[in-house]
């Protein structure tokens, strides 16, 4: 069959796919843009695509021999769900394997916003470090204090893991509430969200992108935050209002705050980048060597069932396909 991956991928596991398919492949370490994207899935039965790439209904409609449509990332909100699923397409996504890189650069933002990594770097290669002195380039320490963890899921639990090493007070907030047995064994406490934004020396977001979870991080809520309070956001952009993160940092409404993804990526809300209490990394979040062979190897999998006429592994709508093929 003909498939169109928009990515650069290890060749290793291109070579699988090619082995039982016709392959089109994106090798620019860049998104395919637009106009070429909508071209290049015409005609396709298969699709291996990445977080970047929009497949709407007018994608899905240039495309209407497509049996299966593969994402490149935990993260789903670019692709059309319920188009795909009254199209009869199943979708796949890559969860499980990027848990430990993705908790690694959490608490990396944490000691780096809160130790102030980044600016002291600037600092020392500017020549601006001459002696050291006892108040000078003051932070804040991260052992014994309270983390805040919003979202408790497999990333939240592995932070919370890492957390323990620092004896951190752990508070947390979920949709759903943890069985009393599984706190105990976490060492983890429920509170509601308000609580936990008043009580937290560190907030970390580790929630999806959805409805409900838009701009769950606007003026309101770090209003509620301590003064001395770092907001980490290694989740999805949009669950920040991010002008009113710029200026809760201007004001010193919050202390500061370590972001690896943004609202309008790649780009940054005016005046963020300009500020030194704020750490920015590029969405680095998953980017070790082995995590993104694992996804690149999970994501052709998924590929290959859902071309083979299987249930992929990490089905996002195959039940929802099949409730709606019984019902017709």
């Amino acid at each position: 069959m003909k498939v169109l991956i928009t990515c650069n991928l290890p060749k290793e596991v291109i070579g699988t796919i090619k082995k039982q398919h016709h392959v089109q492949i994106n090798d620019e370490d860049q998104p395919m843009e637009r106009k070429r994207l909508l071209q290049g899935v015409k005609g396709k039965e298969g699709l291996l695509c990445t977080i970047t790439d929009q497949i709407d209904i007018e994608l899905l409609d240039k495309a209407p021999h497509l049996r299966m449509i593969a994402n490149y990332g935990v993260g789903f909100n670019n692709i059309d769900l319920k188009a795909a699923t009254v199209k009869g397409i199943p979708v796949s996504n890559t969860p499980g394997v990027l848990t430990d890189a993705t908790a690694d650069i959490t608490f990396a933002l944490i000691l780096a916003t809160a130790r102030r990594v980044v600016e002291g770097d600037k600092r020392n290669r500017k020549g601006e470090f001459q002696s050291w002195a006892p108040l000078d380039f003051l932070g804040r320490e991260v052992s014994g204090k309270t983390l805040g963890i919003i979202g408790l899921g497999r990333i939240g639990k592995a932070v919370v893991r890492r957390a323990r090493g620092f004896e951190m007070r752990l508070l947390y907030h979920n949709r759903h509430r943890l069985e009393p047995s599984e706190e105990k064994q976490l060492a983890v406490q429920y509170v509601d969200l308000k609580r936990l934004l008043i009580e937290a020396d560190f907030v970390s977001l580790h929630v999806p992108l959805t409805d409900q979870t838009h701009h769950l991080i606007g003026p309101h809520e770090l209003e509620l935050m301590k003064p001395s309070a770092t907001l980490i956001n290694a989740s999805r952009g949009p669950v920040v209002d991010e002008k009113a993160l710029v200026k809760a940092l201007k004001t010193g409404q919050i202390a500061g705050a370590g972001l690896d993804v943004y609202e309008d990526e790649p780009n940054l809300a005016p005046g963020l980048a300009d500020l030194d209490n704020v750490t920015l990394l590029p969405h680095v979040g998953s980017a070790t060597l082995e995590t993104r062979t694992k996804m690149a190897q999970l994501a052709a999998d998924n590929l290959l069932a859902g071309l083979r006429g299987e249930i992929p592994p990490n089905c996002l709508n195959c039940d929802e396909i099949s409730h709606r093929s019984k019902s017709v």
